[in-house]
């Protein structure tokens, strides 16, 4: 589509230049990082680990809110970097371009979601493989459509870490939303017909950023509060933090899987 051209709403006017008057140049690390990362929902978590010298801080990134460290971790001699991506897509989705200028070939992220099934039990591990736009961020990468998919390769990668660990998941489709109040009946049912499992707030963005960007990217989540007409359920679904410890090294497994997969075919 040619710019400079009105359409009728303005997130439909989609520019494919890969250039902006603003980009993602960011001053390089002293020292060489590993070129594949974790972005990971639980700051909790990521606190206690760099508490207890798992994590050791590498870089850091900024916005209005402050700081957002990145760190590098260490597992039996391969390393990866982690970083928390923020909240809700526009956020998430500038973090993530910054990492892929620092060099990111592929990234797992690890969240919560809540479900749009009643039997989806809460801590049950999610496989995103696509994410309907119903946010307005991946407007900006890719040009107008209804779903975006998840890195193929990504995603496999977060299957064999399940099968390797043994844990059962479901592998589906995500309602990415940025209206968090207006999760609406009607809306959750075009949602369910459409095939969609869970709904949250960034992964339409990620996947259409790793795209634009020509990286790789997968997500996993785990089940939340339940979001169903008859009355929405918390589940008490932040306070699982074995859940999330237990995601946090699925996503790290998985990002080692990633990279032994790119690896082994060159120029992917």
């Amino acid at each position: 589509m040619p710019m400079n051209t009105f359409q009728d709403y303005p997130i439909l006017e989609y520019d494919s230049c890969s250039t902006a008057i603003v980009n993602p140049k960011l001053k390089q690390p002293d020292q060489p990082v590993p070129v594949f990362a974790v972005a990971c929902f639980f700051n909790n978590l990521l606190h206690r680990l760099a508490a207890e010298g798992r994590l050791r801080e590498v870089y850091v990134l900024g916005s209005e809110i402050g700081k957002h460290p990145v760190y590098e971790l260490e597992e039996d001699g391969w390393k990866c970097l982690v970083f928390h991506p923020g909240v809700g897509a526009p956020l998430s989705a500038g973090l993530l371009d910054e990492m892929i200028a620092l060099g990111m070939r592929g990234v797992i992220a690890c969240g919560g979601c809540g479900v749009l099934q009643k039997d989806i039990a809460a801590g049950h591990v999610v496989v995103l493989s696509a994410a309907v736009r119903d946010e307005g961020t991946s407007y900006h990468y890719l040009p107008p459509a209804r779903e975006v998919l998840a890195s193929e390769q990504a995603t496999a990668a977060l299957e064999d870490a399940c099968q390797e660990q043994q844990i059962p998941y479901l592998k589906g489709k995500t309602w990415t939303t940025d209206g968090l109040y207006r999760e609406t009946a009607a809306r959750r049912a075009l949602r369910v017909q459409e095939g969609c499992l869970v709904v949250e707030m960034e992964a339409a963005a990620f996947f259409a950023v790793a795209q634009f960007r020509g990286v790789h990217f997968g997500q996993v989540v785990y089940g939340g509060d339940l979001v169903v007409p008859e009355g929405w359920d918390l589940r008490e679904w932040h306070k699982r933090l074995d859940d999330r410890e237990r995601l946090f090294w699925l996503a790290v497994r998985a990002c080692a899987f990633l990279q032994a997969r790119l690896e082994t075919k060159p120029g992917k």
